[in-house]
């Protein structure tokens, strides 16, 4: 018997001796994958932790009966502004209104109340979860600039180091948030068809040639863009005449602005009728941007402008730097496009807001203003740009609300 159990032991000793190693194999593979030093990491890359879904509840949505652009500015100084300048890296000189030496900060603190109902409080995350794998590109001159970097503000500082990143590759920039897959892009074209002032940092002000019918080169870096968020108004504004081609890029003419921007806006009817596929992509237009150029406008008897302004309008105001006729041709362009582009009428309620440009505290031509620009306000103030934060995140509440409403959850 004890020959016996003296053979079975001998008999199970490499089966256990066996066991063993695959044990001590299987927690040596463990405690690497755990430390992350495997050479299956070392080999295939680490794998992404994802990110929790994001869902969208009912009461996240607007109202589809409201009317978001109908409303006043109300004090907030609890909720606004939605960041601080100084937390934002990505913010240019032209819009950093503190930093470059505005005394006050007010024009922070207004929240925007429609008449109705209530904007849905502005979520970075949700943003990004309806965004993931996908692409928003904002287009058009630098105040549409200005609304590419109130977005990247808004959703930046919920994104951890390394997992975001800034790129500048003209005529465009490139924010990207990893994680997601998602990207928030900016692409100057001021006059959304091809002109001469097409180069994003070294382009003509004063001398203006636009091609009216040419936009394919454009078009080329738009296609296949989830969020197209288009605006042009103020770079056409310049004069009442404009040079433009129709046809031979040799036969330069002079024609009416309003003629001129009914063209163009045609020719990119055009091109989105031909190329966006309304199933899988988004198409907005901002409306303009309004000016504050003159003061006697909201002051009976004055001889300013915006500078120096602390508070918004109070009561019905339209400024004459907004050109009614542009307003009804975009109208007439948009009802008759075959795909569907939704209209962000921001004009109204940027109106009011005289005291939230850059004035004196921004950029001209690349630089700031030197001291003795800075004491001649009438002659330098800058009151078509916006300080950040301001009224451009407005805008991309509203942009967020539109988003919101049309977003699906998927489990």
């Amino acid at each position: 018997m004890k020959g016996q159990s003296a053979e079975r032991i001998q008999s199970l000793f490499p089966v256990l001796l066996a066991s063993l190693l695959v044990l001590g194999t299987a927690q040596l593979v463990f405690d690497s994958l755990k430390s992350g030093k495997s050479y299956v990491f070392q080999y295939y890359g680490k794998p992404e932790k994802l990110r929790k879904s994001v869902f969208v509840l009912p009461e996240d949505r607007m109202d589809e009966s409201c009317n978001l652009f109908e409303g006043k500015w109300v004090w907030d100084n609890v909720s606004y502004p939605l960041y601080e300048e100084n937390s934002c890296p990505y913010l240019v000189k032209q819009t950093t209104c503190l930093k470059n030496g505005r005394p006050d900060s007010f024009y922070q603190n207004w929240r925007w109340q429609p008449q109705a109902c209530n904007l849905p409080r502005f979520d970075p995350l949700k943003l990004l979860d309806i965004l993931r794998d996908k692409r928003l590109m904002f287009i058009g001159d630098s105040v549409q600039r200005a609304q590419f970097e109130s977005m990247v503000c808004l959703v930046q500082s919920v994104i951890p180091k390394g997992k975001k990143s800034f790129k500048r590759d003209p005529p465009r920039k490139i924010f990207k948030a990893k994680e997601y897959n998602a990207t928030i892009e900016y692409y100057w074209a001021p006059f959304i068809v091809e002109s001469i002032s097409d180069q994003a940092t070294n382009h003509t002000v004063l001398k203006r040639l636009v091609n009216l019918d040419s936009i394919s080169k454009h078009g080329k870096s738009w296609e296949g863009v989830d969020v197209l968020v288009f605006e042009s108004y103020v770079w056409w504004m310049y004069r009442p005449q404009i040079n433009a081609t129709y046809g031979s890029m040799e036969d330069v003419q002079e024609y009416n602005v309003t003629t001129a921007y009914r063209i163009a806006m045609e020719t990119w009817g055009n091109w989105l009728e031909s190329t966006i596929n309304p199933h899988l992509q988004k198409v907005f237009f901002m409306s303009m941007s309004p000016t504050h150029l003159w003061s006697w406008e909201w002051k009976p008897g004055s001889r300013g402008n915006c500078f120096n302004e602390s508070y918004p309008i109070q009561g019905s105001y339209w400024g004459t730097g907004s050109n009614l006729a542009i307003m009804e041709i975009l109208h007439e362009v948009l009802q008759d496009l075959k795909i569907n582009v939704t209209f962000l009428n921001i004009t109204q309620l940027s109106e009011y807001r005289k005291d939230a440009h850059t004035t004196v505290f921004g950029e001209r031509r690349g630089k700031l203003l030197t001291k003795e620009q800075r004491a001649d306000p009438l002659n330098f103030a800058d009151c078509i740009h916006w300080c950040l934060p301001g009224v451009p995140d407005t805008w991309n509440e509203i942009l967020y609300a539109y988003l919101l409403q049309s977003y699906q959850n998927f489990l």
